[in-house]
């Protein structure tokens, strides 16, 4: 089966789930993100084939998302280490956690916590306004055109309707 690629989709949405979208790339960045970065020890922990894992490991490293790192010269081994723009998928991949956790965790509970070292709490993500710190919700947020947005494949409904919201939005000093 062909995989049709969305790099080319004006909305920042498709072009990271051309890298991101497929489950085995997320697991992945989980287990490197909590501290397994050899190739036998992924293998190991996710059950993955080896060369679907090479083929993910590459890519992700293709796009900058990990490094290979040489930990050991004889016999060479190297490891894989979250590059900046590996890290900032923390937030996604807490999201989806979030969400996970919510409505599949099962009547034992979720199967991990996230432990804040800052203030030394449990927590659960939340998205938050970077301007006033509000809880971001599907109710009081809408899209808006940006600067790279254009109707195309993968936008030809949702192009015209983030446009048309620009037109409607009353000015800020109205």
């Amino acid at each position: 089966m062909t995989r049709t690629s969305l790099a080319d989709v004006a909305c920042s949405i498709a072009r990271a789930t051309d890298l991101f979208g497929d489950a085995w790339t997320a697991l992945i960045m989980r287990d490197v993100l909590c501290g397994i970065t050899r190739f036998d020890d992924l293998a190991n922990d996710l059950g993955i084939s080896r060369k679907i894992l090479a083929a993910r490991l590459a890519r992700l490293v293709e796009e900058g998302v990990l490094a290979r790192e040489r930990y050991q010269e004889h016999p060479p081994r190297e490891h894989y280490q979250a590059t900046e723009k590996g890290k900032e998928l923390y937030p996604v991949l807490l999201a989806l956690m979030n969400w996970g956790d919510r409505w599949y965790a099962g009547p034992a509970g979720p199967p991990a916590r996230i432990h804040h070292l800052t203030c030394d709490q449990d927590t659960t993500p939340v998205a938050t306004c970077a301007h006033c710190g509000g809880p971001l919700t599907v109710d009081n947020t809408t899209q808006l055109p940006g600067p790279g947005g254009r109707i195309g494949p993968g936008t030809h409904v949702l192009g015209p309707l983030i446009a048309s919201r620009h037109q409607r939005r009353p000015s800020a000093s109205a």
